[in-house]
């Protein structure tokens, strides 16, 4: 009974680590409400009012959402100089009050250096959050100046209470944060081989289902290997351990989305294409039976899940014979004797399993230290020699690359931003006060939100739908819960603190269910203010959408940052960084000298992540151009599978050093000009239209290595697989010509 709740307890924690990786989404909603409550319970212990209750409460969330160093010294640093600034905020509302157009001239003048501050960084962005944030919640709450000194009593309440929440009550420091991250991969390596096992069953009528599982499972795997490589360099030690564990969880990705890929090659009636699992929507290959009929399905099915259970068994419990048994039969399927009888694509399929199992149990060792080797069989045994070896080859002494050069005046984001969002602010101010010379800023306020984490015009129009969107039905449910709640204070405030949470705890998600929990919270708000109305929600409506239309409008009109223009610069930024992957692991591969490979690479995944995040406005469902819209998945599709072989020849580059069964070979070098040559020509074409530049057809990779004397091309396994990788990265690169206009000129011509 105890194994069986223990159970139960370790998927429920494997369950949430996958749902939200590093609890970061739970920490932020947890931290908010208890810095609130605190702060209230203090203030209402105090016998202070509810307008002061309003504003501690509201200064309170300021202050803990706005920091966003990851360690705890800047924080602190940060939220002591976030005080005064809210200090000065809340007196200049208060004071200008009644001087309308020289406060109304003040407060864009705010405006323009809350924005302009996120140059600085972090801490820049947070000092300007705050400083505007009080601003608004003086005019939330009806400040005057004769309660100035009680407001800065409740303002200074909530900083402290905000500092002894982070620091004390819900602490978060880098390694707990990264430990986390590190059980949510894990977690969702565990699911993505789940899906794996799903697809290996899967008949001609659920197979369109199990593909997509196999799609979202991989990629949710990259996104929590991304979140771990960007707080490594906190959550270690030393830079040598992050490097060690930037390298296993790049294996164990790698390893995994492979093994998918291999599955699906056995599943399928003829060859599988790396595009059918990155682009959503895409016509699963027809398949025929099972992969290997017989008994050798069932040793497939048994040893997926013999992987399923090393990934995800508890560290305290990775040990014993049977464990041992598992892992040793695992790993040997890294030995061609030990492959079972069947198809070729069936062992390949054996032989993905085998790295895979070698790929977790590095991560395994990376992560949880030294494992016991007492049941050893010798390929397990010569797999920790290999991991021992490249774990002796990492070399943490890499010189820093130099911060590229910033642009300058307008051309500077933050300055454009600062420039668009005072303009923008300035329309919302008078035709918020034209609607109401009471409640205008709340246009303010919407225009403002535009423009944060917005990069183009396109964003911040998309980002405009979703806040009018989410406000249209935070309305109703203000309305709703303002009834049932009536003059129940404590009813209210703890509802106001369940919708907090969900506002931060949604926020990652969707920016619409975040603006449905802010309005329906305004809504009770109003109710403890005494100020509630239909009329006050339907002005809130109002607001909101002059105040994205102001956002829109400026954004379009003044410094404009056209979405194309935006991809279009994300898009070359990629192509480099792919040319920089490629040459870089096949000069390795062909004999060069040693580089950084992984962090190059996750500078590729960090430009894809960008460019993905700046096409959304093109892949919006309420896009009318359904032509680009599928034309921008299909080309961030054969990126991601451009990215992916890169990224495998890179680990592949990488094991050259120390790993016994791979050499060096020259060939390759020749052999992968072409296209990184065709790369250079669509980066070329994306930079300037009128660029005449053509991609190359020609041969296969493998048929321009050249054949040893006999006419027998000399490759063993490893170096066909770093063949597949560099034809299928050319394949992908060849059909991105297509939807980008690029003219492709055949051999001969």
């Amino acid at each position: 009974m105890k194994a069986a709740g223990r159970s139960g307890r370790t998927r429920l924690r494997d369950s949430i680590a996958a749902y939200d990786p590093g609890l970061l989404r739970l920490t932020a909603g947890l931290r908010t409400v208890a810095a609130i409550a605190l702060t209230l319970g203090v203030l209402a212990l105090a016998g202070t009012d509810v307008k002061h209750l309003v504003a501690g409460a509201m200064v309170a969330m300021v202050a803990t959402f706005s920091i966003r160093e990851k360690t705890p010294g800047p924080q602190a640093v940060t939220l002591a100089l976030g005080l005064p600034v809210a200090l000065a905020s809340v007196s200049l509302s208060t004071l200008l009050a009644s001087r309308v157009v020289v406060g109304d001239v003040v407060f864009i003048v705010l405006i323009f250096c809350a924005v302009y501050c996120r140059r600085y960084g972090d801490r820049g962005t947070a000092l300007g959050l705050i400083g505007f944030q009080v601003y608004f919640v003086s005019l939330f709450v009806g400040a005057e100046a004769a309660g100035l000194p009680g407001l800065w009593g409740s303002i200074a309440l909530a900083f402290g209470c905000s500092a002894v929440v982070r620091f004390g009550i819900v602490p978060a420091t880098p390694t707990r944060v990264l430990s986390r991250l590190r059980q949510a991969f894990r977690a969702r390596l565990g699911q993505l081989i789940s899906a794996q096992i799903e697809l290996l069953d899967a008949g001609p009528d659920e197979i369109d289902r199990t593909l997509q599982r196999l799609r979202d499972g991989t990629a949710r795997l990259h996104e929590t290997a991304l979140m771990i490589q960007s707080r490594l360099e906190e959550g270690t030690p030393d830079a040598s351990v992050a490097r060690l564990v930037q390298r296993r969880i790049a294996d164990a990705e790698i390893a995994a989305e492979r093994l998918g890929l291999l599955l699906l090659g056995a599943r399928s009636a003829e060859r599988a294409d790396t595009l059918t699992l990155h682009l959503p929507g895409a016509p699963a290959p027809e398949v025929g039976g099972t992969p290997a009929p017989g008994e050798a399905t069932a040793l497939l099915r048994r040893d997926l899940q013999a992987l399923r259970a090393l990934v995800l068994r508890p560290p305290s419990e990775a040990r014993g014979t049977a464990l041992s048994q598992l892992r040793n039969r695992l790993l040997g399927y890294r030995d061609e004797e030990n492959l079972p009888e069947a198809a070729a694509a069936t062992q390949d399929v054996f032989r993905g399993i085998g790295e895979t199992a070698r790929a977790v149990m590095g991560l395994r060792i990376a992560l949880d230290g030294p494992q016991d080797e007492s049941d050893d069989s010798p390929a397990t045994t010569r797999s920790r020699e290999e991991l021992d070896a490249e774990d002796a080859a990492i070399d943490a002494g890499e010189e820093a690359a130099a911060p590229p050069e910033e642009e300058t005046g307008l051309r500077r984001p933050t300055t454009r931003a600062a420039v668009q969002v005072a303009v923008g602010s300035s329309l919302a101010i008078v035709g918020g006060e034209l609607l109401s010379s009471q409640r205008w800023y709340w246009a303010v306020l919407a225009c403002w939100i535009m423009f944060l984490n917005t990069a183009s015009t396109g964003e911040i129009l998309v980002k405009g739908y979703r806040r009018v969107l989410g406000t249209v039905f935070g309305v109703v449910a203000g309305i709703v819960l303002a009834g049932l709640v009536g003059q129940h204070t404590l009813t209210a405030f703890g509802l106001v603190l369940l919708l907090i949470f969900a506002m931060f705890y949604t926020a990652p998600l969707s920016y619409t269910l975040m603006s449905f929990f802010v309005t329906a919270m305004l809504g009770l708000l109003y109710t403890l203010l005494h100020t509630y109305s239909l009329s006050v929600l339907l002005l809130r409506l109002e607001e909101t959408v002059l105040g994205a239309a102001c956002g829109i409008f400026a954004a379009a009109l003044v410094l404009p940052v056209h979405t194309d223009r935006r991809t279009n610069e994300l898009l070359d930024t990629v192509l480099e960084r792919l040319v920089e992957v490629t040459e870089g692991a096949v000069d390795q591969l062909s004999g060069g000298p040693a580089a950084d490979l992984l962090d190059t690479a996750r500078e590729l995944d960090q430009a894809l992540g960008d460019l993905r995040a700046a096409t959304q406005p093109l892949t919006h469902p309420i896009t009318p151009l359904r032509t680009r819209r599928d034309t921008a998945r299909y080309v961030v599709a054969l990126l991601e599978t451009c990215a992916y072989h890169a990224r495998s020849l890179a680990a592949t580059a990488e094991l050259l050093p120390t790993h016994p069964s791979i050499a060096a070979d020259p060939r390759l070098r020749g052999a992968v000009r072409r296209t990184v040559r065709n790369i250079e020509a669509i980066a070329a074409k994306v930079v300037d239209e009128e660029a005449d530049t053509r991609v190359e057809t020609g041969p296969s990779i493998a048929s321009l290595l050249e054949p040893d004397v006999d006419g027998t091309p000399r490759y063993g396994r490893i170096t066909g697989r770093v063949l597949r990788h560099l034809e299928r990265l050319d394949e992908a690169v060849m059909g991105l010509a297509r939807p980008l206009g690029v003219p492709v000129r055949t051999p001969g011509h």
